[in-house]
């Protein structure tokens, strides 16, 4: 099992499926952190995605058309790449979450998932030398094919919580509208 420590311990286990969000530098202030202790990890999870899925404050480059799009193109070249298969994912106005199982080190596919598509953004937003995503990622592995499929659901209805869309297909920066590798869940999770 892989463990990598920054502000937060991120724990590995190789071989199971990873739910990663990612937000862009400046989209969660410091001041707008749920209160610590008042809240479980996942309900403190839960605040955190319901404030980027409503704030209009902070950057929103992944609403651009032409940036989303280079996250969606990222997110595939990855798979083309054999570094991880992708299950869901969904690019929101300031986040980005996905259902991963990675087959190169976790921390390797995020830093290259951020450093592509953190370059890419700023020559498109005619920007150098500026932070494009956070740096801490949040994530957590995927301990069933339950967990699995309401993870995947989670993801992929993002858009109509955020009460962008009335239907998951209906947003375009989704997995829900883009096809991914089909696999069958029953082969997702290993006990």
């Amino acid at each position: 099992m892989e463990i990598s420590r920054r502000r937060l311990p991120h724990q590995y286990p190789e071989g199971k499926w990873l739910f990663v969000t990612c937000h862009l530098h400046g989209s969660l202030p410091q001041a707008k952190y749920p209160p610590p202790g008042k809240l479980s990890s996942g309900a403190a999870f839960v605040w955190m995605d319901r404030y980027l899925d409503t704030t209009l404050l902070g950057p929103r480059y992944l609403a651009q058309d032409s940036i989303a799009q280079t996250v969606v193109d990222s997110l595939h070249r990855g798979v083309l790449l054999g570094h991880y298969d992708l299950a869901a994912y969904v690019v929101m106005a300031n986040h980005l979450h996905l259902l991963v199982l990675p087959k190169i080190s976790p921390s390797r596919v995020m830093q290259s998932l951020k450093g592509a598509t953190a370059r890419q953004a700023n020559l498109i937003l005619r920007r150098t030398g500026e932070l494009f995503w956070q740096a801490e990622s949040y994530d957590r592995w995927v301990r069933s094919t339950e967990g699995w499929a309401r993870i995947s659901a989670y993801i992929e209805e993002n858009p109509v919580k955020a009460g962008i869309v009335q239907r998951p297909q209906d947003f375009r920066w989704s997995s829900a509208t883009h096809a991914v590798i089909t696999i069958e869940t029953r082969d997702l999770v290993h006990a």
